[in-house]
């Protein structure tokens, strides 16, 4: 009898933290997600496109999201390391306020702000929000890891 054994599928690897809806806690969630992603040996192109997205969103969560007394929460999730998908959702408190995912922005050539879900769909590979019961929401971006990156030269 010959039997084979299926090869071992990598287990989804998952990481969240609560953070505090400032300033700091953003740019903490950037920095957690550049260790975690090491951590997991992403690609440095990937790991790049992904902090700037938690980047947006966290700054989002705090200047659209915040709540008093209430915190966002990042979370990153890892399907398959070497060719799946990496999932970031940025839960805020305020579930009123729907960024929209249309990209037909108008913002002013000299605006300080403005652009970041610009940003977030020329990075991600997509991206949408959901209700996050009872008053929140979560926005949240896909990366492919197994994606060629633009101006990239195939093999």
């Amino acid at each position: 009898m010959n039997a084979t054994t299926p090869p071992l599928r990598t287990p989804v690897r998952n990481f969240a933290q609560q953070l505090s809806s400032t300033r700091r806690g953003a740019r903490l969630a950037r920095l957690l997600t550049y260790e975690q992603l090491r951590t997991w040996e992403v690609s440095p192109t990937v790991t790049e496109r992904a902090e700037q997205i938690v980047a947006e969103l966290a700054a989002n969560a705090v200047l659209h999201g915040r709540v008093q007394g209430r915190d966002f929460r990042l979370a990153l999730t890892l399907d398959h390391p070497s060719a799946g998908v990496l999932r970031i959702a940025v839960t805020d408190a305020r579930g009123n306020q729907l960024p929209s995912a249309s990209t037909d922005f108008e913002t002013p050539p000299y605006a300080e702000t403005g652009r970041g879900l610009l940003l977030i769909t020329a990075l991600a590979d997509r991206w949408d929000t959901e209700p996050y019961p009872p008053g929140g929401k979560t926005v949240w971006a896909e990366l492919t890891l197994g994606r060629r990156e633009p101006g990239s030269v195939s093999e």
